[in-house]
């Protein structure tokens, strides 16, 4: 999974970069600032958020890097695992992108879907 969203990720991040820079590269590549926690550590911690809602604060520290570190590589990972979309369990090549794949899956295979109406509690100000 690493090695298949590397590519959109090194892309995502020079765009952005070029967008900021208004224009090409002015430095050798490797210039600049180094990311506090690389690409290989960002996947896993933003699996582990998302499967097991650990707080952010307790992966920045089994990390040693902060929790902005940490929000940060979520916010960019996140996007590229929906873009992956969800594989389907004994039917290699099906995946599921959309909530509308996710019913027409359901309807064609015979499937009952439920909803988790379960209360999350959420601080707000």
């Amino acid at each position: 999974m690493i090695e298949e969203l590397a590519v959109p990720w090194a892309a995502g991040c020079e765009s952005a970069l070029q967008e900021r820079r208004a224009g090409p590269r002015r430095r050798a590549v490797g210039a600049g600032p180094n990311h506090q926690m690389v690409f290989t550590g960002r996947v896993p911690v933003t699996l582990a958020i998302l499967r097991l809602q650990l707080p952010h604060a307790a992966l920045a520290a089994l990390y040693r890097v902060s929790r902005p570190t940490v929000t940060r590589a979520v916010h960019e990972i996140r996007p590229l695992l929906a873009r992956r979309g969800f594989a389907v369990p004994g039917r290699p090549g099906v995946r599921l992108r959309t909530l509308a794949d996710v019913f027409t899956y359901a309807d064609t295979e015979g499937v009952d879907l439920r909803i988790d109406g379960t209360e999350v509690q959420v601080r707000r100000p």
